[in-house]
């Protein structure tokens, strides 16, 4: 996996980042989400990388970058945090603008990325979610249900971390198997390495700290943002899976259309795994919007 891509470890906003990088051309940054790394942009990342400088870390409390420790307020995981963690990552690397293509949590720190640092974003590309204060808002059974990972992890600790430590492999597969593709889309060797990672020191800790702060801290922000009526002003391409759960419960187009000012999108033949599921359809759009 990654040919040609080198894999980094430097220290930014105050902890340590993983990453790889490599290709020539534009700066993008590619973020991942939960419970997975990096990796799960392998069978995208090689082909972006003809056309463009790939920059694909593994956030904060995930993968085999740094894990600090819980505060209070869950602010040391706060979207707003991650996305410092981000803009120092490329600006140390010499981006001071960069395009970003974003997974899940990742989007989520991406659209925080988004509001915080508006000048550092030429376009950006959200897969698969609608804005986290818009997904909370309209929580109904249906949406629990498919996503029951968001309301266990966020319980007091130190429930959800004893429980996930207690056998990480399975936690992976509960959560990654309940979606519509089931474990079909990841090989056995990316799922090695979900495994592993998750199985780390720290990484039950700060998985359960992103969505604590998702609940709490994250929400204020969004809602600050709203009440200050700010919006994405970046061109904003949000893609979802047909057979996903976002698409049966949101209208995510609609949703993001609140929040952006010059946003399109459009559902993909798949479920929630896009870039795993249907890597060229990734691709295709990429490229059309970026280049």
């Amino acid at each position: 996996m990654f040919e040609g891509f080198e894999k980094v470890r430097g220290k930014f906003n105050g902890i340590e980042l993983t990453y790889r990088i490599g290709g020539q051309g534009p700066a993008l940054l590619l973020l991942h989400g939960h419970p997975q790394t990096h990796v799960m942009w392998h069978r995208v990342a090689p082909t972006l990388a003809k056309s463009f400088t790939v920059i694909a870390p593994d956030l904060r409390g995930y993968g085999d970058s740094g894990k600090p420790e819980a505060n209070a307020d869950h602010s040391a995981y706060s979207k707003r945090e991650m996305a410092r963690d981000a803009v120092q990552l490329m600006e140390m690397l010499g981006h001071l603008r960069f395009s970003v293509l974003a997974h899940d949590r990742g989007a989520r720190v991406a659209h925080r990325l988004a509001m915080d640092h508006p000048a550092r974003i030429n376009r950006m590309i959200l897969l698969d979610i609608a804005p986290t204060l818009s997904m909370y808002s309209q929580t109904d059974e249906l949406f629990a249900r498919a996503y029951w990972h968001w309301f266990f992890l966020i319980r007091p600790a130190p429930l959800p971390e004893t429980l996930i430590k207690a056998d990480p492999a399975l936690y992976l597969r509960s959560v990654m198997g309940s979606r519509s593709a089931g474990m079909a889309p990841f090989t056995d060797e990316v799922l090695a390495e979900y495994e592993r990672c998750l199985a780390l020191p720290g990484t039950a800790r700060g998985i359960c700290e992103d969505y604590r702060a998702s609940a709490g801290i994250d929400l204020e922000h969004d809602r600050m943002d709203r009440e200050a009526n700010r919006v994405i002003e970046c061109p904003l391409l949000v893609l979802w899976g047909a057979k996903g759960t976002v698409a049966q419960c949101f209208d995510p187009l609609r949703e993001w259309q609140q929040v952006a000012r010059n946003v399109r999108g459009h559902a993909l033949p798949a479920g929630h795994y896009l870039a795993e599921e249907v890597p060229e359809h990734i691709i295709r759009e990429v490229s059309d919007f970026l280049i």
